[in-house]
């Protein structure tokens, strides 16, 4: 039997060296260009384009890992706010992406990430350069406080 359905929006957002969480509807993956530290897209499995096209199912899932990101980015990183964008003008599958707001600089194994939208909204269009491996540990440092992985 295949298992779940990878799409072109997952494969585009690094599925999956970048993948923290998976179910057979939900993508949950580290943004490979982190506009913000511990940005994520929640990528639905599900062949749709529209958000109202997804099965009732899949928008009960969603609850669950919308609850699941919140609380491990803010145990994390200390995010001040969270955003939620839903653009799919370039990628078209359902996909949100999960862009953690911060009114100060934070840092990650000494990478400095700011957040020069803030309080305004995101610029998606920075990110910072990250060194050799860093995504790798970001990936592994979130996937391991999912909630549901062992300790």
């Amino acid at each position: 039997m295949p298992g779940p359905a990878v799409n072109a929006t997952m494969t585009k957002f690094g599925y999956p060296a970048t993948c923290v969480a998976e179910t057979p509807l939900w993508s949950v993956q580290v943004r490979p260009q982190q506009a913000t530290l511990g940005a994520l897209v929640l990528v639905c499995r599900e062949p749709v384009t529209a958000f109202g096209a997804l099965s009732a199912p899949a928008f009960a899932e969603l609850g669950r890992h919308v609850a699941a990101a919140e609380g491990v980015l803010k145990r994390l990183f200390a995010y001040d706010k969270i955003n939620y964008l839903m653009l799919m003008m370039v990628d078209p599958d359902v996909h949100f992406h999960v862009l953690p707001r911060y009114a100060a600089e934070r840092a990650f194994e000494g990478t400095a990430f700011r957040d020069p939208g803030w309080p305004r909204p995101p610029d998606l269009a920075h990110a910072p350069a990250l060194p050799d491996g860093l995504l790798d540990r970001l990936t592994a440092t979130v996937a391991a406080a999912w909630p549901g992985k062992p300790a």
